[in-house]
Order: C-alpha cells, then sequence, then structure tokens
C-alpha cells in the first residue's frame, strides 16, 4: 500500500509541472539570495518599483498584474510551485511593469540580477531548466492572446480554470482541487465582467463541471471536453 502511496503521489508531482530539481540548483547560489516568507494578499512588488532580482516561488501562489492609466486591473499570470516570476529585471527592465500579490500563504526566494546572471553563466543546467519554463510561459501568453481574439468568454473561463489546475489537454485528466479565487480576480484573468464569471461559474457547477467544498474542484476531464468541443 505504502508502494501504491508513493506511486501516485509521484504521479501527481509530475502531472503538475513540479520540478524539484531547479530548487537543487538553486541551493548552488550562496550569496545575493533571500528567503522571504508571505501571508495570503501580500504585495511582492509593485508596478513601478525597482526591478533588481528574480523570484523563485518554493510554496504557494502568486498573482501577476497590470494596471492601464484608467485603473483597470488585467492579471497576466498566477504561477506556483517551483516558478520564476520578475525574470524582466534580467534583460534591462529597470521599473516593473508588473504587480505581484500572493493568493495564498507563499515562501520565495528573492534572487539578485547579478548573482541570477552568474549563476545561469556557471550552471548550464539551471540555463536549460530557467530557459525552458521562459519557452513555456511565452507559449501560455500566444495561447491566452488567441483566446482572447477567437473565442467567448465561457470558453476563455474553462481554460483559465484548467490552467489553475496546471492541466494540458495531453495530460491525463483527473479532478484537481485549487483554492477559491473571487470572481472579480477570475474576471481579470478571462478579461470580461465579474457577473459574467458568476454566471458562468453556476452553469459550471449545474452541469457538474466544478464543485464547492471549501475548496474548487475542477472536473478536467468534462472542462477539457468543453473547451475542445463546445
Amino acid at each position: 500500500m505504502a508502494v501504491m502511496a508513493k506511486r501516485k503521489e509521484a504521479a501527481t508531482v509530475k502531472r503538475a509541472g513540479v520540478d524539484p530539481y531547479v530548487a537543487s540548483l538553486l541551493e548552488k547560489i550562496t550569496v545575493g539570495k533571500q528567503e522571504l516568507r508571505f501571508r495570503k494578499g501580500q504585495k511582492i512588488f509593485s508596478q513601478g518599483d525597482s526591478a533588481d532580482s528574480v523570484y523563485f516561488i518554493q510554496t504557494g501562489r502568486v498573482k501577476i498584474s497590470v494596471v492601464s492609466a484608467s485603473g483597470k486591473e488585467a492579471v497576466l499570470a498566477m504561477p506556483g510551485p517551483h516558478d520564476f516570476f520578475g525574470e524582466g529585471s534580467l534583460v534591462n527592465q529597470s521599473l516593473r511593469i508588473s504587480t505581484a500579490e500572493t493568493l495564498e500563504a507563499s515562501t520565495v526566494f528573492r534572487i539578485e540580477k547579478r548573482a541570477m546572471i552568474r549563476s545561469l553563466h556557471e550552471q548550464s543546467e539551471l540555463s536549460e531548466k530557467f530557459m525552458a519554463l521562459l519557452l513555456t510561459r511565452n507559449i501560455d501568453l500566444e495561447e491566452d492572446l488567441c483566446d482572447q481574439l477567437f473565442n467567448h468568454s465561457e470558453k476563455r473561463l474553462a481554460r483559465v480554470l484548467l490552467k489553475l489546475a496546471r492541466l494540458r489537454k495531453h495530460d491525463v485528466a483527473l479532478d484537481a482541487n485549487v483554492p477559491v479565487l473571487s470572481h472579480e480576480t477570475l474576471a481579470e484573468m478571462v478579461g470580461t465582467t465579474r457577473s459574467r464569471i458568476t454566471h458562468f461559474m453556476n452553469k459550471f457547477r449545474t452541469m457538474g463541471l466544478i464543485e464547492y467544498n471549501g475548496e474548487l474542484t475542477i472536473r478536467t476531464e468534462l472542462l477539457t471536453d468543453l473547451v475542445l468541443h463546445g
């Protein structure tokens, strides 16, 4: 039974995209790295702050958002455990163009720009992993752009929920539990109004695609079918 439990846990970690190896590579950075702990709802950095470091999430989840001059907010990404963010500081981005805020209690590493650049030069394995994460982030942004241009808000919401479950259409589809997000936050991610999100979430719940029980349970197989064939 213990062996089966360990295999199940390992499979869950693999599906979630968690890569403990990246964290082990960061252990080699002994200068210019700081471990920080944040409560839910705390800002790690704000739009307009000096961009002088990269962050790595050990535990928790972070919302990356931007606010327009008129005050409209849009969510760009929601990185989770073993994801990097704030990487714009490595390419002459002197000021932060987004805000990073914790969605749950989180532990992150703050790595100074100079220390990160030096480590990327010295550790080829870290450089490869970091590049792979950036390419994945770029693909996600391209998919989000296409989603905004070609899909209606109901389908965009379904894709957002699947992303929160950290699943893609080629993964094994299982139910996934994620922290409950406000409809306002989901609206910022989807690019629609909160009332529309409330309408679609109620519809998804009636259809059995999601379920509330302290956390949000996402029926990923059914939602994937909606995204691909709905």
